[in-house]
């Protein structure tokens, strides 16, 4: 398994804290776990594989310091480089947005040349609609920490252990 950074964009800290875990979770030392804000061209070259963590706000709408950060990553090589996305949503108050935010990164990066991992099956949730979903499948990692709290550690330690399987 190369070197692994994570990114997160994070307002109210669940997405830091959900980073945080993952990292955890896969033995990610704290010093490779970035808040995106701090985000720049030298550091992402640093790693060969980046998960993308980003919360949903508005009606769809990326966390706010992920705009600037996802300009440093389209202007950055990720021909090659693994990316793996995570998102934190409320299914429940915002389900027809549902973790929006981490489709919206997908769809930013699609034509970079990186090659996406951890697509969840969108079966175990209940949302209305969300772009972050396609063919059945999120394009990564779906968080719901203000209704589904409770399922968070297992869905994080599901989707880490496919990582870790396929970055083997």
């Amino acid at each position: 398994m190369g070197k692994i950074g994570v990114f997160y964009g994070s307002t109210t800290g669940t997405t830091a804290s959900v980073a945080k875990l993952i990292a955890e979770k896969l033995g990610i030392a704290p010093a490779d776990v970035h808040d995106v804000s701090q985000i720049n061209a030298d550091l992402v070259g640093a790693y060969d594989a980046l998960l993308l963590g980003t919360s949903t706000w508005g009606d769809g709408e990326l966390q706010d310091d992920w705009y600037d950060g996802i300009q440093v990553l389209k202007s950055t090589n990720l021909k090659d480089k693994i990316v793996a996305l995570f998102g934190c949503g409320d299914s429940e108050s915002y389900g027809d947005t549902f973790c929006d935010g981490m489709g919206l990164l997908h769809d930013q990066l699609k034509s970079s040349g990186c090659r996406f991992m951890g697509a969840v099956p969108d079966t175990e949730y209940t949302y209305g609609a969300s772009v972050s979903v396609i063919d059945g499948h999120f394009v990564g990692l779906a968080i719901d920490e203000m209704n589904e709290s409770e399922k968070t550690d297992e869905r994080v330690t599901s989707w880490t252990n496919s990582l870790k399987a396929a970055l083997a």
